[in-house]
């Protein structure tokens, strides 16, 4: 008995119907383990935050001229004097100290300086540089707050400039060009000068002292002069400024100007 039940398992199994049995559970164990592989696969997925993709950071658009006439036109001022010389200035610090071109001033007569907002004051000259054509003046009593121009900058040939200034009177004029050259030299009715910036934005006698502008309104330089191949005074294309740095005494060698001094 126990044999004919072996034998016919034996035959159970073997048989045809043994083996669909077989291939059917194997089928079902893979379809069950594709079945969790995509459940997780799809679990991490949906649990992935999707690739980012980096954009790239807008460029800081330079400021037009009109933007840069509004941030440094605060700074600048009208120097007269009683002997009728007429120039520009710019406001240095917030105590009131203005930088002028030297020759504007050194005619001697009372000086009075006209500030942006219209207000006026008698000034005196606290120091001079006739070598470099710079001078400083003190407001006797300046409207506050001040705003001070910002000095400094890096000056390179071929960038951008703005000159702010009251050429032939017409007061808080603005004109821009590029940096035309570096380290210019020649003779004056005021002495033999050099290391000047060489500059193509539109000045004339009435800009002297007033600021020369990088992109950024940053003062690079004093407006000093022009060149004058004429010899009647009037604007050919080149204009020159005192560096910065000059203007404020860092170089003892008393390099300046070129051309007449306007």
């Amino acid at each position: 008995m126990l044999m004919a039940g072996r034998r016919a398992l034996r035959r159970l199994i073997s048989g045809p119907r043994a083996t669909l049995t077989v291939a059917g559970a194997l089928i079902a164990v893979l379809v069950l383990v594709i079945g969790v592989l995509a459940f997780r696969l799809g679990g991490a997925t949906a649990g992935a935050e999707p690739p980012h993709t980096p954009t790239p950071t807008p460029s800081a658009t330079a400021p037009t001229v009109a933007q840069l006439y509004r941030l440094a036109g605060p700074s600048v001022v009208v120097v007269e004097t009683a002997k009728g010389e007429l120039g520009t200035g710019v406001v240095a610090t917030k105590t009131g100290l203005i930088l002028t071109a030297n020759h504007v001033v050194a005619g001697g007569g009372a000086i009075t300086v006209t500030f942006s907002d219209g207000t006026f004051a008698t000034a005196s000259v606290t120091a001079s540089d006739p070598a470099n054509d710079i001078a400083t003046l003190s407001p006797s009593s300046p409207p506050m707050p001040l705003v001070p121009a910002t000095l400094g900058g890096d000056t390179t040939v071929g960038a951008p400039v703005v000159a702010i200034g009251n050429p032939l009177g017409l007061s808080y004029s603005v004109s821009s060009g590029i940096v035309s050259g570096l380290d210019r030299k020649a003779d004056t009715d005021q002495g033999s000068f050099s290391g000047l910036i060489q500059f193509d934005a539109s000045v004339n006698p009435g800009s002297s002292g007033g600021p020369l502008l990088d992109q950024r309104g940053d003062v690079i330089g004093i407006v000093v002069s022009i060149a004058d191949p004429g010899h009647d005074g009037a604007w050919a294309g080149v204009g020159f400024a005192v560096p910065i740095g000059v203007a404020l005494g860092g170089n003892e060698d008393g390099e300046g100007l070129q051309g007449p001094q306007i």
